[in-house]
């Protein structure tokens, strides 16, 4: 089992420690280093001032989402920072959900979210591929563009730089049943969000034999500290804003997740608590065994018994978020 570091994305501006933290990482043997994406910061930029940083680690998105960019657009950021990091690129993609899709991005969410997924990592493999023009008439991204509203004057292309890889890694972030099945034929990992090393077999109803190199890359919060109540609280307020704040009360992926893993009262309580701007309590209603089954919380002994369970399971990649310089070094000492 690898580790990596995720950095996820900003919140008022860029943490001063961000850069430190990967070089750290680096140092410390880490495989690879994350950034994300939601409605501030950008993922590739702060992905590509890190690459012009450092010099092994690979560099991933978690998640870079998929509405944020035409899909050859995607494909485009990662083949020149793959080609400016040296092949170092994860490609890693998400859909987001209704919320943001059409409250950011002004775009309607697919009703076929499926279908969507499939064709954009359709249209990114043929630019990585270059093996000629990109073509697809699909249902929601057609190259060329085949709309009512166009000029009929579009031509297939194929990049003009050639990609120093054509299998960069596609990785999605998938927590439905059906999307999780789907990930298993059209991607190289899959990006879990809430793992639990004890019951990730029923929770997510993985096939025993899993294709051969797919990666597993579930985040973990992580914190070294004698007290295990205090030490979950940034997990819990993580977890409040998911369930909460991170999508509508009809259709919140986060929630329903945290319910079919058997907290489907506390995720709806939640939901109402943070709704109704009661965004502490919110947080405090996050189960504590909960935030623990999913987290690396507690002194050095604790966290190395868990840490066996998450090598045990098929995770591949453990994706660690801490801001804690003392957690990574614990981490690295653990799994050499």
């Amino acid at each position: 089992m690898r580790l990596g570091l995720a950095l996820g994305y900003w919140g008022r501006g860029p943490s001063p420690a961000g850069l430190d933290l990967a070089r750290e990482a680096e140092r410390l043997g880490y495989d690879s280093v994350w950034t994300a994406e939601a409605w501030g910061s950008d993922a590739f930029t702060a992905l590509t001032w890190i690459a012009a940083h450092t010099s092994r680690i690979r560099l991933g998105t978690a998640v870079a989402q998929m509405a944020a960019r035409a899909p050859t657009t995607t494909a485009m950021h990662a083949l020149t920072l793959d080609h400016l990091s040296g092949g170092r690129v994860l490609l890693g993609l998400g859909l987001s959900g209704p919320q943001v899709v059409e409250g950011w991005y002004g775009r309607p969410f697919p009703r076929s979210p499926l279908t969507a997924t499939r064709e954009y990592v359709d249209v990114v493999r043929q630019v990585l591929r270059r093996e000629a023009p990109v073509r697809l008439d699909g249902r929601h991204h057609s190259h060329p563009y085949n709309g009512p509203d166009g000029t009929g004057l579009g031509k297939a292309l194929k990049p003009i730089t050639h990609p120093l890889r054509a299998d960069v890694p596609v990785l999605l972030g998938a927590e439905g049943p059906k999307n999780i099945a789907q990930t298993l034929t059209i991607a190289d990992g899959w990006l879990p969000l809430y793992w639990t090393p004890d019951r990730w077999a029923e929770v997510y109803a993985l096939p025993e034999t899993l294709p051969e190199g797919f990666l597993v890359a579930p985040m973990v919060r992580a914190r070294l500290c004698e007290d295990v109540t205090a030490g979950l609280l940034p997990v819990k307020a993580m977890l409040g804003f998911y369930i909460g704040g991170m999508g509508h009360a009809a259709r919140n992926f986060h929630a329903d997740l945290m319910g079919r893993m058997g907290y489907e009262k506390e995720a709806r309580r939640i939901q109402e608590l943070f709704a109704a701007g009661r965004r502490e309590e919110a947080v405090l209603a996050v189960p504590d065994a909960f935030a623990d089954e999913i987290s690396l919380v507690g002194p050095r002994r604790r966290i190395a018994g868990r840490l066996e369970k998450w090598r045990r399971g098929p995770v591949t990649d453990l994706l660690v978020t801490s801001p804690d310089p003392a957690t990574l070094r614990l981490l690295a000492e653990l799994n050499p």
